[in-house]
């Protein structure tokens, strides 16, 4: 069992739990099974994350699942937004001058691009109305439940780097 303040390195699979589209995996760490659920990206570097058990470094339904495994075990949870992406926040849909979209983003700016503001947070373009640009900083599941697939691949005291 993974403890709290220990590092935890695994392999994490984030699928679509409800509607159309429910099993299909539009998240991982895992490159054997971003090829088989056809979800690759190879601009992707696909490791394995690594985080502080219990820091709140990564969503809580993860956090929670490690402390119930072994070095490799693997086990499916189904979480809450609450316990996945979060809640959405309408606070983090904003309006901008499309001219003010920073170095880099404007050429390239369209509906679907990201762009990432001052502060590295990256959003997608939902809308560009004229001269006004919609970007949406949310996750992309954000209020909505996540079925996750971890596999705790090991487990240790952190050491001097892990801060």
């Amino acid at each position: 069992m993974a403890e709290p303040g220990n590092v935890a390195v695994v392999h994490v699979e984030a699928r679509v739990a409800e509607g159309e589209d429910a099993g299909e995996t539009f998240e991982t760490t895992d490159v054997d099974v971003a090829l088989e659920s056809g979800s690759y990206d190879p601009h992707r570097d696909y490791t394995p994350m690594e985080f502080r058990v219990g820091a709140g470094e990564v969503p809580p339904a993860i956090d929670d699942a490690v402390r119930d495994l072994s070095v490799g075990e693997e086990r499916t949870v189904t979480a809450d937004p609450e316990d996945a992406f979060g809640p959405r926040d309408e606070g983090a849909v904003v309006e901008v001058d499309w001219d003010d979209l920073g170095d880099g983003d404007g050429p390239d700016a369209a509906v679907g691009k990201p762009v990432t503001a001052e502060t590295g947070e990256v959003g997608w373009i939902t809308d560009a109305n004229g001269d006004v640009v919609t970007v949406d900083f949310n996750h992309e599941f954000a209020g909505q439940p996540v079925t996750f697939v971890v596999r705790l691949l090991d487990e240790r005291e952190p050491s001097a780097g892990d801060d």
